[in-house]
């Protein structure tokens, strides 16, 4: 546990400066999140066979050509062209032709293509609601942190019907509730004076929606770790696991409010 709050102390104290600072040094931050948690992919050894080091350099370029890919515009609001995902798939489909059974396969190409596109538009997404309002951000940021904090306690305390106990023992019907409603309240507070005042019953339906789909983004990945055999991503960070350990259901809510609310 000691470990666990120095570790969330000195991330406070490195991500609350960065976030602040915007601009070239908070895209570097980005990029650099986007690689790591790249990365924490690449090793899930279940998932995929061994990927040769030309498909992940490949990876690591395509990765970070979508997060900043019209960074200055606004890539989402166009739609991510059709033309880039088919040279992309082609790019990682082509070498499965050549390399032998059992090392690289079609799984494999699709694996990696599904995961750089989400990541991509992920942290391309992280880059321009900073851009756009920091509050915003914050907002985002805010529901699953208190979406999380008030489903374990509560859960802890109270909760015994679980939610989806082989994937996630510890969550419970009790937590899941407590979570949405404490992040609703709190998180709609935080948008009506800082973000913006329209109206109080969207802005609530928002933020419980959006911590709904935080829950279900952790459970998501909590799966993935389930069929890997691993308790955390990585050992990264200590008492915490991984960068997809910490920013799992925070990738989730921010895709759906970028895709669903900001852009259409």
């Amino acid at each position: 546990m000691e470990k666990r709050i120095i570790s969330s102390i000195v991330m406070i104290l490195i991500i609350v400066p960065i976030l602040l600072a915007g601009g070239e040094v908070f895209s570097l931050a980005v990029a650099l999140l986007a690689i790591l948690a790249l990365k924490e992919f690449l090793d899930l050894k279940k998932s995929h066979h061994i990927i040769p080091s030309a498909l992940i350099l490949y990876s690591v370029i395509v990765l970070i050509f979508l997060v900043f890919y019209e960074y200055r515009g606004n890539f989402a609001s166009y739609g991510m062209s059709h033309r880039l995902l088919i040279i992309i798939l082609i790019g990682y489909l082509l070498p499965t032709l050549f390399i032998s059974k059992n090392e690289y396969e079609t799984k494999d190409a699709f694996y990696l293509f599904a995961i750089v596109v989400f990541l991509g538009l992920a942290f391309h997404s992280l880059l321009i609601i900073r851009a756009d309002n920091i509050y915003l951000l914050g907002y985002l940021i805010l529901i699953p942190v208190i979406t999380d904090t008030f489903a374990y306690c509560v859960g802890s305390m109270i909760g015994k019907r679980k939610i989806a106990p082989s994937i996630s023992p510890s969550k419970t019907m009790a937590g899941f509730v407590s979570g949405c409603i404490c992040a609703s309240v709190l998180g709609t507070t935080y948008y009506y004076f800082l973000v913006s005042s329209k109206n109080f019953l969207s802005i609530f339906a928002l933020s419980f929606g959006l911590s709904i789909i935080g829950q279900i983004g952790d459970l998501i990945f909590s799966k993935i770790k389930r069929e890997n055999d691993i308790k955390d991503f990585s050992k990264l960070i200590p008492g915490h696991g991984g960068v997809l350990d910490r920013i799992d259901s925070f990738l989730f809510v921010l895709l759906v409010y970028f895709v669903f609310f900001k852009v259409i």
